[in-house]
């Protein structure tokens, strides 16, 4: 404590009550969400359920580009689906369930990339070495 003056220890616990004080200004709100009846859902047919898998199916990017590519719009693809039969539907809804849901793997390998950069920045600080062999 020798290396901080009196002054100095006393103005830095002044700005730090300060400083909490001002955090604690604001006010805290804090509600329940609301809640909806069970079991009540949008889909009331197995058409509207095997629609809905198309058109999340057809928002991937993959799709959408290979449409694109043969020359069909998405304006045009949802008017061929609200076209289509149930029968057909089922069909488009069924071969479409195995498509990946969404994202291009960017992601994962980011997280991956900064849980390493966090593991050799820690082992840093505690001055272990990192030998790869």
């Amino acid at each position: 404590m020798k290396s901080f003056p009196c002054t100095l220890r006393f103005w830095t616990a002044v700005l730090m009550v300060g400083w909490w004080g001002a955090l604690h200004v604001a006010p805290a709100a804090a509600a329940l969400a609301p809640s909806r009846v069970s079991g009540a859902t949008a889909i009331a047919t197995a058409r509207d359920a095997d629609l809905l898998v198309v058109q999340r199916a057809l928002e991937h990017k993959m799709v959408a580009q290979k449409l694109r590519d043969y020359g069909v719009s998405p304006d045009e693809a949802r008017i061929r689906l609200a076209a289509m039969s149930d029968e057909d539907l089922h069909t488009l809804a069924s071969a479409s369930k195995g498509l990946p849901s969404g994202g291009d793997g960017l992601g994962a390998l980011v997280t991956i990339l900064i849980i390493i950069l966090l593991v050799i920045v820690i082992l840093k600080l505690l001055n272990k070495d990192i030998i790869v062999r």
